[in-house]
């Protein structure tokens, strides 16, 4: 799988040039790779295009331009782009009111651990959360986490070879499970090497 490279970056100048277009590039790609579970969760399936983006956007917006910061931002999001054997998503719980998204927060401590992806004909697949820090206290967990879904051999293959995907949250307080749509579905394989 790629990762991302300083060859694979615009400079600042070239970054501004492209910018628009770029966008329109990333906003369509995430489109295919978001999968919204029920109205308050959504899981952003990452890729080397959306981390790419990401440190473009960094670089931009600190006016980055020295190569020890560049390859700074490098390395904090190429963990974050899939290897070939997972899948790494950033897992938003969104509500619009400040006051409910305390209170949810405070009920839904370890959802993060409670999220999976599930292959039709295998067994759950639990995310390993928050592998860089800590994102919950006694009190509340955060509002983004950062997820990683390890995939065996036999659930990529049977993926390939068109099983249905399953994505879902069995917490306590919010229980889920949707099928992924085709288009999603597909997209999340090409990020798979069997």
């Amino acid at each position: 799988m790629g990762t991302i490279t300083r060859d694979s970056l615009f400079s600042l100048e070239e970054y501004s040039k492209n910018r628009s277009d770029f966008k329109k590039k990333v906003i369509a790609h995430k489109h295919f790779r978001k999968i919204h579970l029920g109205e308050n969760v959504t899981l952003m399936f990452e890729d080397e295009l959306t981390m790419r983006y990401q440190i473009q956007e960094m670089l931009r917006i600190e006016k980055i331009f020295e190569e020890e910061g560049i390859q700074d931002e490098i390395n904090a999001y190429n963990p974050l782009v899939p290897n070939g054997s997972n899948w790494k998503s950033t897992m938003l719980i969104e509500y619009p009111n400040a006051d409910d998204r305390k209170s949810h927060l405070s009920k839904l401590i370890g959802i993060e651990d409670n999220v999976y992806v599930k292959v039709e004909g295998f067994d759950r697949v639990y995310a390993i959360a928050d592998e860089d820090l800590d994102r919950e206290n006694e009190e509340k967990t955060s509002a983004v986490h950062f997820l990683r879904f390890e995939l065996n051999d036999n659930c990529k293959q049977a993926l390939k070879s068109g099983a249905k995907l399953f994505a879902g949250v069995c917490h306590e307080n919010y229980n889920i499970e949707l099928e992924v749509e085709e288009s999603k579905r597909q997209n999340l394989i090409n990020d798979l090497v069997i």
